[in-house]
């Protein structure tokens, strides 16, 4: 019953199990507006590091699909052994591994 639902999971919801699991694993995510500098700078979604603290970085303006891959691919990077990921993020993130 639980498989089922969590294969007819919205992608917001997804999205959001996502992020769930980005803060468990000490990953903030930020969503801001990267294009909108006026600078003639391109300007790309992605994880850094400020001040000994993680922070994935996400425009906006991308669509939820597009975030749930960006996030994923970072996250599918990170050892996660030792947390509970809810099965449909898990297939998700053995996707984006496979992808490597």
């Amino acid at each position: 019953m639980l498989e089922r639902l969590y294969t007819t999971m919205k992608s917001e919801q997804k999205y959001q199990l996502l992020k769930e699991l980005a803060e468990k694993l000490d990953i903030h995510v930020s969503e801001n507006k990267l294009n909108s500098t006026g600078i003639n700078i391109r300007i790309k979604s992605g994880l850094c590091k400020i001040k000994n603290r993680k922070l994935f970085i996400l425009d906006k303006n991308q669509s939820v699909k597009d975030k749930i891959d960006l996030l994923a691919h970072c996250l599918s990077k990170i050892p996660n052994d030792n947390i509970y990921i809810v099965p449909a993020v898990r297939e998700i993130l053995e996707k984006k591994k496979k992808e490597k």
